[in-house]
């Protein structure tokens, strides 16, 4: 099997994890890394067993794929050139920092044929897809995504940061147009956001409450769907789900409610999102996240952070 030349563009916090596993995937050469820091580029380099670049254009013509993990703001530029060139893009979430950027960064894919996958990381935690699975009709789907506070990624908000997680899980499960967002949040220790509350209305009936913060003092990764008859109950860190429903006994006025715990095999999510990658690449078989779903989770994103700008006395950010 030929493996796939690939670099990675951007190897600061996350960048160094991309390169670490395809440095070790058997179906892929990891060619190079390229970062403005010349320092950290031949570190990560040094790591993983290839090149350093300061310019991620000297990965062009060496790669035919490369994971971009730059700044929010810096995606359509460092994008674009690979796009271009008919190279194979993972690209690291938000989609970009404004609906015009993202349209114009699935645009260049869809024009120049290449696999564009958004780096949606929870949608390939294990428990997420065992979720998924069993999902037929949720009505109503609460989501918790809470964190201390630590110093990074504080050049976005945290619906940018966080939130977007759950907005995608969310429209992945629900099958149905938003026609209704209500949102309220509050900037505590950064001049962005660091914690909101967002409530999506569906055409379909049902509804999402969606809450995240970067200023709690634990963490929690939690969603509940509840759908007829049915409960639903994730732990994302401990990767555990719990199923519950009714259970009718002769005689009884109201039905006893029955859990279980269904089993799941603990993935590590970052190795399932860039094998799915590199498997889209050698079939060149649309990925789970491409680069409509990222644009789409994008909007609803920003159409939460519009609502809380324009609440009442809401204070100017």
């Amino acid at each position: 099997m030929t493996k796939i030349a690939v670099g990675v563009a951007g190897v600061g916090y996350l960048g160094r994890f991309h390169a670490l596993i395809y440095a070790r995937h058997p179906g892929v050469e990891l060619v190079g890394v390229a970062d403005t820091d010349a320092g950290i580029a031949a570190k990560v380099a040094e790591e993983a067993g290839c090149q350093a670049f300061t310019d991620a254009e000297e990965l062009l013509d060496r790669v035919d794929a490369v994971s971009i993990v730059v700044p929010t703001t810096a995606h359509l530029a460092v994008a674009r050139p690979f796009l271009e060139a008919g190279r194979h893009v993972l690209l690291e979430k938000p989609i970009a920092a404004t609906v015009v950027e993202g349209r114009e960064i699935v645009s260049l894919a869809e024009r120049h044929g290449v696999i564009l996958q958004i780096g949606h990381l929870e949608r390939f935690n294990a428990g997420v897809m065992a979720l998924a699975k069993g999902i037929r009709s949720p009505r109503f789907i609460e989501a918790h995504r809470m964190s201390p506070f630590v110093a990074r990624a504080t050049d976005v908000d945290v619906i940018s940061d966080l939130m977007i997680h759950d907005i995608d899980i969310v429209l992945s499960l629900i099958d149905s147009e938003i026609v209704h967002i209500s949102a309220a949040g509050a900037a505590v220790l950064t001049d962005h956001l660091d914690i909101a509350n967002a409530r999506l209305e569906f055409a379909n009936g049902a509804v999402a409450n969606v809450i995240a913060s970067r200023v709690s003092r634990e963490r929690m990764r939690r969603i509940r769907v509840f759908e007829h008859h049915r409960y639903q109950s994730l732990d994302f860190i401990e990767q555990t789900l719990d199923t519950a429903h009714p259970v009718k006994k002769e005689g009884a006025e109201w039905p006893e409610i029955a859990a279980e715990r269904v089993a799941i095999e603990p993935v590590k999510p970052l190795d399932a999102e860039i094998d799915a990658f590199v498997a889209s690449v050698r079939s060149g078989k649309p990925p789970l996240v491409g680069g409509v779903v990222g644009l789409r989770a994008l909007e609803v994103a920003l159409q939460v952070k519009q609502r809380i700008e324009e609440a009442p006395g809401a204070p100017a950010i």
